[in-house]
């Protein structure tokens, strides 16, 4: 097939769409990436990029063509302009450099922003191929839930955006099934809604991975690692008040691998908060890295605040944790609580309950190796068989082709 691909988001930035692409092409089809430049997560256009751009015009034998647009900067005002830039330039720049291209079906990615699918509906439009839409974020939901948008006025303008690209969809993919209500009372009834989950990306075959030498080794401390965004939704302040109850406990470490929009606030509150001695601020690395640094881990963390929005969602380093076998620590609400819970693959506590999250922290310390390597043997069994990765992107292809063939029919019964 010859598929387009847009995302706001593409390599050298880490986003699973990067894994998504390599693996299309493996498959056979000719893909072509339309995206931005690479700002993401530190706000500020990569170096390399900026020295070279020529270079970052073919990943894994797919064509990456790239729309100028402002960079993420600090604060909101930069951030809703990175938005708006990157809709309107790849919606008419992006139809300029695509013109006199066909394709099969555009395949569109969508953690946030929505205004990605805006451009995404111009090229359906006028390239007369069918629309996937993946969800991996709700908007204006997540808007409310981290404070960006407070006005109900604004709220349901970004409503009216977010059913007009819905409205355009021939099939919208849900990441969780919580989502796929919420996708309803904007789409319609009639829409075509799947339930498609993320997966662990292929790097993480922990076997054969070699410890990251960034860190010292040190078996007579209990290492909890946190591994991605450094940002508002993952509730930093709830983990830092749990580190706080235990920061007297020379035999517990937290390691942060990543950054993100609050990366400098939270080296602030290390200090602050006298806790330099037992967490480790190590930035961001390239996803092929991070196994490496899981070695270092005896339990993964994932978090996500304590909002009705995130108890729908799945947190998408959720599937990598399961799959690299080590015991999870869950602060969390709804459905990514009960994919830790159901497969006994770690603890779990309310999102926000900064004294439960210590307390888990100190009831997985107390294990034997025995009883977190059942945890994390738990989480392999549900990786492989909740969120394999050759299954999910095969059942994408299908639907892709079925789009292709105009076989796209009344939704179907998800998934049990």
């Amino acid at each position: 097939m010859r598929l387009l691909v847009v995302t706001q988001y593409f390599w050298p930035e880490n986003f699973r769409i990067n894994d998504l692409v390599a693996e299309l092409v493996g498959r056979g089809h000719q893909v072509t990436v339309l995206t931005g430049h690479p700002n993401y997560p530190a706000g500020e256009f990569f170096s390399d990029f900026l020295a070279a751009p020529e270079n970052f015009n073919q990943y894994a034998g797919a064509e990456v063509v790239r729309v100028r647009h402002t960079a993420r900067g600090k604060g909101g005002v930069r951030l809703m302009l990175n938005y708006l830039t990157f809709a309107l330039n790849a919606s008419c720049s992006g139809l300029w450099k695509l013109r006199g291209r066909d394709f099969d079906a555009i395949f569109c990615y969508e953690p946030s922003p929505i205004t990605v699918g805006l451009p995404a509906a111009a090229l359906r439009a006028v390239k007369k191929a069918p629309l996937a839409f993946w969800v991996l974020d709700l908007w204006p939901e997540t808007l409310h839930a981290i404070g960006v948008i407070k006005s109900p006025a604004v709220l349901r303008a970004v409503g009216k955006l977010v059913s007009f690209v819905y409205k355009r969809c021939d099939v919208i993919l849900a990441q969780s099934r919580a989502f796929v209500p919420n996708i309803v009372k904007y789409a319609g009834p009639s829409a075509r809604v799947e339930y498609f989950p993320s997966w662990a990306e292929s790097v993480f075959d922990m076997t054969e991975v070699v410890p990251a030498a960034e860190m010292k080794r040190d078996s007579s401390v209990f290492t909890v690692m946190f591994a991605g965004n450094v940002g508002d939704a993952q509730d930093f302040p709830a983990i830092l008040a749990a580190a706080e109850r235990l920061k007297h406990n020379r035999a517990i470490r937290w390691v942060i691998v990543g950054d993100g929009r609050l990366s400098g606030w939270l080296a602030e509150q290390v200090v602050a908060r006298g806790l330099s001695d037992c967490f480790i601020l190590l930035g961001r690395y390239p996803v092929e890295r991070m196994a490496s640094f899981f070695k270092h881990a005896d339990a993964l963390l994932v978090s996500l605040k304590d909002q009705p929005i995130f108890s729908m969602t799945i947190p998408g380093k959720l599937q990598s944790y399961l799959a690299a076998g080590i015991p999870l620590l869950a602060m969390l609400n709804g459905e990514g609580a009960d994919v830790v819970r159901q497969a006994n693959a770690g603890l779990t506590c309310n999102a926000g309950d900064a004294e439960g999250l210590a307390n888990a922290v100190l009831a997985m310390a107390e294990m034997t190796p025995a009883e977190r390597a059942s945890m994390g043997n738990n989480g392999l069994q549900t990786s492989a068989s909740q969120f394999n990765r050759a299954g999910l992107i095969t059942q994408l292809e299908e639907w892709l082709i079925n789009m292709q063939l105009n076989q796209v029919k009344s939704p179907r019964r998800l998934p049990q």
